[in-house]
């Protein structure tokens, strides 16, 4: 998902303030620094570095893409080196397991799909319980 672009409120007010004053007197001096042509070049950098970290977020956004890329390109090839290494050594071999593959000799024994308390006793339960008109009652599992 793309990284939200920034927009400045303060940039947006600034520039509708300027056209307004500029309509007073476009060289317009306040005194203390405060120019038209100051508050302009102002606007005009702020407006420069908006841009700029906009840019950035977009490569940055590319950059992450790119990145989330090789990364399955990556995945993939790590699962076949070790499909390879089991293939040409065999999954029951020392290589195998130094690959990082788990040889078949150490892999758990099981059925797929089921539990591994399958096929013991569940253990039953007894509960009494009081209802309201004082009598007990015995629920079992």
């Amino acid at each position: 998902m793309a990284r939200r672009k920034r927009t400045s409120v303060v940039l947006e007010r600034a520039v509708r303030r300027a056209a307004s004053i500029n309509s007073i007197d476009p060289s317009l001096d306040l005194g203390n620094g405060l120019t038209l042509p100051a508050f302009l070049t102002l606007i005009e950098t702020m407006r420069s570095k908006e841009n700029a970290y906009n840019s950035a977020l977009s490569s940055l956004d590319k950059l992450y893409r790119e990145m989330l890329e090789t990364e399955d390109k990556l995945g993939d090839m790590t699962e076949h080196m070790l499909m390879a290494v089991g293939t040409r050594y065999g999954k029951s071999s020392v290589e195998y397991g130094m690959a990082g593959g788990v040889p078949k000799s150490q892999r758990r024994k099981g059925l797929r799909g089921q539990s591994p308390t399958l096929g013991t006793e569940q253990p039953s339960f007894v509960a009494s319980l009081e209802g309201k008109n004082g009598k007990t009652t015995v629920a079992t599992n």
